[in-house]
């Protein structure tokens, strides 16, 4: 075999052997938590029910880690727009790994960045939103709607994710 074919294949084994140390070392695969189905309805049936308790007509939103819906309920008698607006404070608490209150208030004292990502398709400066997190990972995120003002869409939010701590760890 001549000299040149031996670096050849020398190279290309380096290359292989390279890819296959670095997958075996975790580079090639993640692991992360997901959201399941059945807590994302559990809470969004406990963030309804206590709205309800307090007499409001809202509609609740659950996303997952991408930011994708899994629950979406609208209570009785709730308004057609606070479909759109839970499910935009959800994304956004998960979006930004902060409560879309936060958001807002960023937004509202005019932090340049804060007002430029709220142009972002799907982001909205209004108070309701929480994140979803399982330690400092953010798993998701919840909106709650129909509330004036906001500050009880946020609590109701808080409760039903408080509710359920114990399978958030």
């Amino acid at each position: 075999m001549s000299k040149g074919k031996l670096g050849q294949y020398l190279a290309i084994f380096l290359v292989l052997s390279g890819g296959a140390i670095g997958a075996a070392h975790g580079q090639g695969v993640m692991i992360e938590r997901n959201l399941s189905l059945a807590l994302a309805k559990d809470i969004a049936v406990a963030a309804i029910q206590c709205s309800e308790k307090m007499g409001y007509h809202v509609s609740i939103t659950v996303v997952d880690r991408s930011g994708e819906t899994l629950v979406l309920l609208r209570g009785d008698g709730s308004n057609p727009h606070t479909l759109e607006n839970s499910r935009r404070k959800a994304y956004t608490a998960r979006t930004f790994k902060m409560s879309s209150g936060a958001f807002a208030d960023a937004y509202f004292a005019n932090d340049h960045v804060r007002v430029a990502q709220a142009s972002l398709p799907g982001v909205i400066p209004l108070q309701g939103g929480l994140p979803i997190n399982v330690g400092a990972d953010t798993i998701g995120g919840i909106g709650v709607s129909g509330s004036p003002g906001g500050g009880k869409d946020e609590a109701c939010a808080k409760e039903a994710l408080d509710r359920f701590a114990d399978q958030l760890k």
